[in-house]
């Protein structure tokens, strides 16, 4: 397991209010793979964002079903640095018909 592969599967995670992937949202800040534990720091659009709970505990069962060797994933939100819209990639800028 590569943190490209992490990241590929974290692309399967959509922000159900937004409808991007929180990969292409900027919302992934870091992955810390350590054998068979992953450590993934995110962050919400906001800090009071309904989804938190949601979005961490998709993270965690996307990740577990698609790499076996997995024991454990631990998702923690962080707020610093705050996200951005400058944050989002170009592919997601597109989707959302920003230029």
């Amino acid at each position: 397991m590569t943190e490209h592969e992490v990241l590929s599967a974290l692309r399967d995670v959509y922000d159900p209010e937004v409808g991007l992937n929180i990969v292409d949202l900027g919302l992934v800040y870091s992955t810390a793979i350590d054998g068979s534990r992953l450590r993934i720091a995110m962050t919400m659009t906001t800090p009071a964002c309904p989804m938190h709970a949601y979005l961490t505990e998709e993270v965690r069962e996307t990740l577990l079903s698609r790499f076996e060797q997995l024991e454990d994933v631990e998702v923690e939100l962080v707020w610093d640095p705050p996200w951005s819209p400058e944050m989002i990639s170009t592919n997601a800028r597109e989707q959302l018909g920003w230029r």
